[in-house]
């Protein structure tokens, strides 16, 4: 028994002097593993500037690109997306390239850069699509946009990275107060952007515009596009009206007009190309006339002139080019059509087509262009016989047709083909019988799907009645007749009501804040007269709508204006829901979220837009202590 014992605690005591050098090697192991995870770790720093090889193209990323385009003159890359059917498609082709410019003397490095993943790269690239690619000579991007194939990609990379190659210069001109003047009235046609260098639009237009120029330098005869620093060239701007970037701008013979094409290369190489043309199309047959007149959708302009040597034909010309996106203008030089025309050499004819003629109205409306005659004169004849009594309004036509008001807009279902015309005609002879006792008015009827929206914002989508009519007034304010059966009588009683002014407009609005003493005013479309308009006051107003993010990002600084000048009894900071509520007035224009305008005590129609500042509280302050016409207190004080 004492043996046993003895040999007891001997165990115990071999197990003691164990235990403890199992843990220490324990200990050490996990030592062991530490350090591993740490080389790892440094593995990984060091994985994050390695510039790692797929099938021969190098990897870059955001971490390794500037380091490994450091110091090289001439390096391929391409930006894609891994999802991209384009990229993975290329992808072949992609690592011939690179095997290719690997044997060249000296080697071209080709590497990718996945821009979903490396979003620095693109943004600073300004990648847009998928996939990119582009040549950098000596760090500086080179856009290629050629074919996407081994051939044409390797040469043009081999032609970049000669030792004595050199970027071509820009296709854009440059223009400054020196030289602006000399270039612009002697071009036939040239586009000017006005640009400012830190716009960000600016800056996405900027590679597709000098494309553009490149194309349209090549054209013959070639068409320039030029560009106008304006923050440098501050005297051409305010000359040219610009008040937002960029603008750009038409000019024939130093003459401006509104640039209102696409910004993509292809779409600017078509408008101007077609800008470039005759703004009047000549008409060779009789048969183009009578199709127009029968089927048309507009007014017909037809000018007769004898040659093209006619004074009478410049003069037309003239007065088209102004107006030659609002309208299409033909001429002729056919007697054929002079006589279908009742015209003589000399004469601007305008007709409606058939479906729009009233036995109230002129079949069509001539001029008679003299040597003397203004193109002024004709372009005034031109916009007053464009519309008939009663025309058809669209939104194809809208914003070029119908912007004079009063509008009185008859709602029902327009149809003009031979099964519906009839019915469209009948109710159209009902607008008729009234239009032409009111010529101070501008008449017109229109689908009622199309104007689904506007229908709705007058209250009478669920009117149940065939037929609806409202008058858009002056102002941005709107008038809803009340739903009942449609008749002649009837839509004269209503125009009367209106002339005398018996209508109460419409206005959309939330309900009116029962309390409204926060530093910035709660404007809804009931009390927008009686806060924006009051001539009393300055006004800072935002339009803004609760979804909007860039409204959400302002609205701690726009408070905090509120704040600063809440002592001002003159000047009242506000905003407006405008996705809840109308605003009554047209020169208070919201195209977007949040719009900011100024509006002066004295001259409430005219308000100063907010445009191109940032948007904090310092900058708004400026521009408000710049257009403010009631401050008490002096800047240093606010």
């Amino acid at each position: 028994m004492k043996k046993i014992t003895l040999l007891f605690i001997v165990l115990l005591g071999v197990t003691h002097f164990i235990l403890p050098s199992r843990c220490e090697e324990d200990a050490k192991d996990e030592n062991v593993a530490e350090e591993d995870d740490d080389d790892e770790d440094d593995d990984d720093d060091a994985d994050d500037t390695e510039v790692k090889e797929e099938n021969g193209v190098l990897v870059l990323t955001d971490k390794n690109f500037d380091t490994f385009i450091e110091g090289k003159d001439t390096v391929l890359v391409e930006f894609y997306a891994p999802w991209c059917g384009h990229c993975k498609q290329f992808a072949p082709e992609y690592e011939k390239i690179a095997q290719t410019l690997k044997e060249n003397d000296p080697p071209i490095p080709v590497a990718k850069v996945d821009a979903t993943k490396a979003s620095a790269l693109g943004s600073r690239f300004e990648v847009s699509g998928y996939p990119t690619i582009k040549i950098l000579k000596k760090g500086e991007p080179l856009d290629y946009d050629g074919d996407r194939s081994e051939r044409a990609i390797v040469e043009r990379v081999k032609e970049v990275a000669q030792p004595d190659w050199k970027p071509p210069p820009e296709a854009t001109l440059v223009l400054t107060k020196d030289n602006f003047d000399d270039v612009v009235n002697n071009a036939d046609i040239i586009l000017v952007e006005f640009y400012a260098p830190w716009c960000g639009h600016c800056k996405k237009l900027a590679p597709e515009y000098e494309k553009a120029a490149k194309e349209l330098s090549n054209r013959t005869p070639p068409i320039p596009l030029a560009k106008v620093d304006a923050t440098a060239e501050s005297d051409l701007a305010t000359r040219f009206g610009v008040s937002g970037y960029p603008t750009l701008k038409i000019f024939r013979k130093g003459k401006a007009f509104d640039y209102n094409g696409p910004r993509e290369k292809f779409g600017i190489v078509d408008y101007m190309s077609d800008q470039a043309g005759p703004p009047s199309k000549q008409v060779q047959t009789l048969k183009q006339v009578q199709e127009l007149v029968r089927d048309g959708e507009d007014s017909v302009i037809v000018g007769v002139f004898s040659s093209e040597e006619d004074a009478a034909y410049e003069i037309y010309q003239e007065a088209c080019n102004s107006l030659r996106e609002d309208y299409k203008f033909m001429h002729t030089f056919n007697n054929e059509v002079a006589k279908f025309l009742k015209a003589s050499p000399g004469q601007a004819v305008m007709l409606q087509p058939e479906k729009f003629r009233s036995k109230y109205e002129q079949a069509s409306h001539s001029l008679t262009i003299k040597d003397s005659t203004p193109a002024s004169e004709v372009q005034e004849f031109f916009k007053k016989h464009t519309l008939p009594l009663v025309g058809h309004r669209k939104q194809s036509n809208d914003a070029k047709r119908y912007t004079t008001r009063p509008l009185v807009v008859v709602y029902y279902g327009v149809d003009f083909s031979f099964d519906y015309r009839v019915a469209t005609q009948f109710w159209r002879s009902k607008v008729l019988e009234v239009a032409k006792d009111f010529p101070e008015y501008t008449f017109a009827i229109a689908d009622e799907e199309d104007y689904a929206d506007e229908l709705k914002s007058l209250g009478l989508s669920e009117s149940g009645e065939e037929v609806n009519v409202g008058i858009l007034g002056e102002g941005g304010k709107k008038y809803a007749m009340e739903p009942e059966e449609f008749d002649s009588d009837v839509l004269r009683s209503f125009v009367m009501a209106f002339k005398k002014g018996k209508l109460k407009p419409i206005v959309k609005s939330q309900p009116v804040p029962k309390s409204n003493k926060g530093p910035v005013k709660v404007v809804v479309g009931k009390t927008f007269d009686d806060i924006v308009m009051d001539t009393k006051k300055d006004v800072l107003i935002e339009f803004y709508a609760p979804w909007c993010g860039h409204c959400k990002k302002l609205e701690p600084d726009y408070t905090a204006l509120g704040k600063k000048y809440k002592n001002e009894k003159n000047l009242v900071i506000a905003k407006m829901d405008a996705s809840a509520n109308d605003v009554p007035h047209d020169s208070y224009k919201v195209e977007g979220f949040p719009t900011i305008y100024f509006a002066p005590s004295s001259n409430k129609q005219n308000p100063v837009k907010f445009e191109g500042g940032k948007r904090d509280v310092e900058e708004l302050s400026k521009f408000v202590e710049k257009h403010a016409t009631k401050l008490s207190q002096k800047k240093d004080e606010l």
